[in-house]
């Protein structure tokens, strides 16, 4: 590790940073490190030149063939350090003259279908001038093309865990000749339940002595390090982590609000950007449905991201809100973690997440790559409660303040929009009920006139009850 001013301390690297030309950059440049030309190429075309923090720590230990476990805080290079580390080790490593077509060389699994196409995307750019071919395998759309893709054959094979298992179970290519290995956001593998489906991808590859293992991880909590010595050859940890939780730039305020006041307060808000793209994060589907009803009843071009939008409407509102097109996004937690959105000016806590660690993804997504941002939270009646342990994790008060009625706009409470017929919004009626959908009403039994109103039969359910007078 000479040249990164870092020293090892009980197994583990302890950050030590040289002096930085910027405060998000190192002074380690990429031109620094013993990569092949094509390599080298790929990265100064993807305009970078100096090194992260982690990118200035994994580098040397995987470049020279060691397994790392990296932690670092969300949005500071990961993908570039893995992808840089696994190109290298495929060039200065050549594939065994009996690898068969549809046996992939490197295998990066990710949590989301977004971060598996992100980092495909990556990886386009830095292979750009090696022979490299590489495919993204992820639910929920394209499921033939991914299929004809792998049997065909691939060098590197990035996908999620469900689809990657679907396609091997039915023999579409095997494992038996990957020489890396990368486990990406770790911790969020076992949020969503990954992490028996990972175990089972990880046992079909070379032992870890004959591959190059990589994990990174938001966190290294106890749980992924175990998975990491498990199934890694004593991978060197390695910690990049601030003094904060949060980014620096990130101006953080938590309104005190009634529930009823939440939609005019984000409104009233909304109105007052200019030149602001938004993401605003909710707990459920059923509340990214309102609040997205009301933000475009009122004049203000939103979309939803959430877990069963489909995958080509989520990629398409993905590239439209990074593009500037859309200017505001609601979203679950489905967009806090592993996406990189540039230009994130605003994040708005709808509702307060109720695990603190949430949080700091969620806002973690402005402020990204050294630029500042806000994040504006909404202490409401429900979550209220999870604000001491958001403060208690992040290590710091966030500073509250009380709604000025000025902020409030006014609301129709007519003006909600509804999504159109088809979509999974659930008819509702006059009453605000919801119904069974087109097709599933209850017939009406009011009679026609003249007609003698017609008795509706009681359907019983279970044997008859006994008559008076016969019980037992």
């Amino acid at each position: 590790m000479s040249g990164t001013g870092s020293h090892r301390a009980c197994g583990r690297f302890t950050v030590s940073l040289p002096a930085m030309t910027d405060k998000h950059l190192t002074n380690i440049g990429f031109d620094s490190f013993d990569l092949p030309d094509p390599v080298l190429q790929g990265i100064r075309e993807a305009g970078f030149e100096y090194c992260t923090p982690i990118q200035a720590e994994s580098l040397p230990i995987a470049l020279a063939g060691k397994d790392l476990a990296g932690q670092a805080q969300t949005g500071t290079g990961k993908t570039a350090a893995f992808l840089i580390a696994t190109l290298n080790h495929l060039l200065r490593h050549p594939a065994h003259e009996e690898r068969r077509a549809n046996q992939p060389r490197a295998l990066i699994l990710a949590p989301t279908r977004e971060l598996a196409v992100q980092i495909y995307n990556d990886a386009q750019a830095l292979t750009k001038y090696t022979d490299f071919t590489s495919a993204a395998v992820f639910g929920g759309t394209g499921y033939d093309k991914q299929r004809k893709q792998l049997e065909a054959g691939v060098d590197i094979l990035i996908g999620t865990p469900g689809r990657l298992i679907d396609y091997y179970k039915q023999h579409i290519y095997d494992l038996k000749a990957i020489q890396a290995l990368v486990l990406d956001e770790a911790d969020r593998m076992f949020d969503l339940g990954f992490i028996k489906d990972i175990r089972y991808m990880m046992r079909r590859c070379p032992p870890p002595q004959k591959r190059l293992g990589m994990l990174f991880s938001a966190t290294l909590s106890f749980r992924v390090n175990e998975l990491a010595y498990e199934h890694m050859n004593n991978p060197q940890s390695v910690e990049v982590a601030p003094e904060q939780v949060t980014a620096d730039k990130i101006t953080e305020t938590c309104y005190m609000t009634a529930n009823e006041e939440k939609i005019p307060l984000l409104v009233g808000l909304m109105q007052t950007m200019t030149e602001a793209r938004t993401i605003v994060f909710v707990n459920t589907k059923r509340v990214a449905d309102k609040v997205w009803g009301f933000l475009q009843g009122n004049g203000i071009d939103t979309a939803v991201l959430s877990g069963d939008v489909p995958q080509k409407k989520r990629l398409s509102l993905l590239k439209r809100f990074q593009e500037g097109e859309l200017a505001v996004l609601v979203a679950t937690d489905v967009a806090a973690r592993g996406l990189h959105i540039p230009d994130v000016t605003h994040v708005i806590n709808y509702d307060l997440p109720e695990d603190a660690e949430d949080y700091v993804h969620r806002i973690g997504r402005t402020a990204r790559a050294g630029a500042s941002g806000d994040a504006i939270s909404f202490a409401c009646e429900t979550y209220a409660f999870s604000l001491p342990d958001i403060e208690a994790f992040v290590g710091h008060a966030i500073q509250t303040q009380t709604v000025d009625p000025a902020l409030l706009a006014e609301i129709d409470p007519n003006s909600r929009v509804y999504p159109k017929k088809g979509s999974r919004q659930p008819h509702r009626g006059k009453d605000g009920h919801k119904g069974h959908g087109k097709g599933h009403h209850h017939k009406s039994h009011k009679p026609k006139d003249g007609e003698k109103p017609k008795k509706r039969r009681r359907r019983r359910h279970g044997p008859k009850p006994p008559q008076s007078g016969n019980r037992e």
